[in-house]
């Protein structure tokens, strides 16, 4: 038998914003169709990728028939805004993760031509797990198996490849033939989580009978931490000793301790400090926290709760500030410098806080995704 053919595998990307999966699907993947609802993150996507594939308009505006070809993989990136995947199916205005089902609509309508996805990537928060008790994680799982997908889940923290906390959950669903290498013999650490352990257990059991517990080996040790992402500190603006005073007014008493014992360490430390609000005795309470362990906070949009990150500079006495900047972001989620970013700090950190963690995208296809196409390589090859 001939090898493999070299053609490149194709996927589908919904939900695009600045093309953060298609970045880390990296140039072994073709997409055939992107598309996004943003017209801002839109400008993003072709910017650094071309107008060629990608739909700007509503997800619940697109046919079946607009989607070329038999795609390898749809990845999804679909709104966290609001979990309920279990109502809202026929798009009702407002309800922003009910685009789901938007998407959903597609893949079904490209499974009765014959031609859905071998593959599905559905990325989103932790909190799908859980939300609303746990129904709208059925709810999408029934929906895989309804369309003859056999899914697992994995959580993947982008702390394992870069210096950022951003946690995010993977469902990843095959109409492929499964190879033993794929499922794991145990569930384990990093990326079978006991919140992923819980939500399984929650399934019905004619639901846990199309799961798969994929393998998926952890990524080598991360050589980095937040400092080494930095701009030198002479190429950046950083705020006034009085904004600096006002700012850490607001942390919380074990996060004064943190930056206290910064300082006594007599070494230069570079820490991340975000703004929350925090009920304490019911009350809501504006509040700083920092953290000194080489890693930035989960980035946000402008639009979300702790959206703002700063950088906090200690040397001995001396405490500076200043916001993280938008290439700094950027390189946070494993964008290349040579991406090019919205001019303004808004609009960029609109693209890079809502999206996916590039290295997470790429250690799961060479992973999994990728493996599971070779069964698709290989009959086309004979």
């Amino acid at each position: 038998m001939d090898s493999p053919p070299a053609s490149p595998l194709t996927y589908y990307e919904f939900f695009a914003g600045g093309g953060m999966a298609r970045t880390g699907l990296g140039p072994a993947w073709t997409c055939l169709f992107a598309n996004d609802v943003d017209a801002g993150k839109a400008r993003a996507y072709r910017a650094n990728f071309g107008d060629t594939d990608l739909h700007l308009g509503d997800v619940w505006k697109i046919d079946a028939d607009a989607l070329p070809g038999r795609a390898d993989l749809a990845w999804a990136s679909s709104p966290c805004q609001d979990l309920s995947l279990a109502g809202n199916r026929a798009g009702l205005s407002g309800a922003r993760s009910s685009a789901f089902w938007g998407f959903w609509r597609l893949i079904t309508a490209l499974n009765a031509q014959g031609r859905a996805p071998r593959s599905i990537v559905i990325e989103n928060v932790g909190g799908l797990f859980t939300s609303h008790g746990g129904a709208d994680f059925t709810a999408l799982c029934q929906a895989l198996a309804d369309q003859g997908y056999r899914f697992g889940a994995v959580e993947i923290d982008a702390a394992l490849f870069l210096p950022q906390s951003r946690p995010r959950l993977f469902v990843v669903a095959t109409h492929a033939d499964v190879a033993p290498g794929l499922v794991a013999e145990r569930q384990a650490l990093p990326f079978h989580t006991a919140r992923t352990l819980a939500a399984h257990a929650r399934l019905p059991a004619e639901l846990q009978a199309s799961w798969v517990w994929w393998s998926l080996a952890p990524p080598p040790r991360r050589n980095t931490d937040l400092a080494s992402l930095l701009e030198p500190d002479d190429a950046v603006v950083w705020r006034t000793h009085e904004q600096t005073t006002r700012m850490l007014a607001d942390l919380a008493p074990a996060h004064r301790g943190k930056l206290a014992a910064a300082q006594a360490s007599g070494e230069r430390r570079i820490g991340a400090l975000f703004r929350r609000v925090r009920v304490e005795n019911g009350v809501g309470v504006k509040r700083a926290e920092v953290r000194f362990d080489g890693l930035a906070g989960c980035l946000r949009t402008p639009g979300g709760g702790s959206s703002r990150q700063f950088i906090v500079l200690v040397e001995g006495e001396t405490i500076r500030t200043r916001q993280l900047s938008p290439r700094e972001g950027a390189r946070l989620m494993g964008l290349p410098d040579s991406y090019i970013l919205p001019a303004g700090p808004t609009a960029a950190f609109k693209v890079v806080g809502d999206g996916v963690a590039c290295p997470a995208v790429r250690h799961l296809a060479a992973g999994l995704l990728q493996p599971l196409s070779v069964a698709r390589l290989t009959l086309a090859a004979e």
